[in-house]
């Protein structure tokens, strides 16, 4: 089988993140790159073509074969095996979110040194979709150190984070922050006439009063939490 065209394979893909109502970026931080990833692959041919796995996770996020995004036949998913509806779910019903290899501090504050894709963790895309309120292409997890946030967060804690809930629409929540290099997750506080405070749940860690948008990088939203039972 001949593999198909590179820009038919562009033209399917952009078809798909305009009827699915998706964006460029957040594709491209689904598949662990960078943002402009997907833009220019579409736009300017770069890549020439998709690499498998991003290939596969595309494909499985909008629930085609990997063939109409430039695979062979063959790499075309199996069909599911026979079951009733509550006994299977399809892999076009999974999300693959990217588990990121940095950690958010809860405490004094974790230099960033490494923010590559370590893993990917399966959701369910109903569920995704309800928790994020939407498309769920801007998810991450990353694991939380230190105990800032304790009772709410505990040092271990992986937290899903929705990068498309950040400084455009920031407001009282818990967030993934980035001052200078230092990664922090903790609860914004908005105030009435202006700025916000940054706040641990932890009473043992102060308050930062009076801070302004201009200086903090917010990454995203903190949506849910999961911890390990000792």
């Amino acid at each position: 089988m001949v593999e198909m065209d590179k820009f038919d394979a562009r033209l399917a893909l952009d078809q798909l993140i305009r009827e699915r109502g998706e964006d460029y970026a957040s594709l491209s931080r689904l598949i662990g790159r960078n943002s402009a990833y997907i833009q220019q692959f579409i736009k300017r041919g770069v890549p020439r073509k998709l690499d498998e796995d991003d290939r596969r996770i595309l494909a499985d996020y909008f629930g085609v074969s990997e063939q109409s995004l430039g695979g062979r036949a063959e790499e075309s998913p199996l069909p599911a095996r026979s079951a009733s509806p509550s006994a299977t779910r399809r892999d076009s019903d999974l999300v693959l979110v990217p588990y990121m290899s940095a950690m958010a501090s809860a405490g004094p504050g974790a230099v960033v040194s490494d923010e590559r894709v370590s893993a990917r963790l399966a959701f369910r895309n109903d569920w995704l979709r309800e928790l994020a309120g939407g498309s769920p292409s801007g998810l991450s997890v990353i694991s939380v150190t230190g105990d800032s946030m304790s009772p709410t967060l505990s040092d271990g804690d992986d937290i899903l984070v929705d990068g498309n809930d950040a400084a455009e629409r920031v407001r009282d929540g818990i967030y993934v922050l980035r001052v200078e290099d230092m990664l922090n997750v903790k609860r914004l506080a908005m105030k009435p006439t202006g700025g916000f405070e940054i706040r641990s749940d932890n009473p043992a860690y102060p308050t930062w009063r009076d801070c302004d948008l201009e200086t903090v990088s917010i990454i995203g939203r903190v949506i849910w939490a999961g911890r390990r039972v000792n």
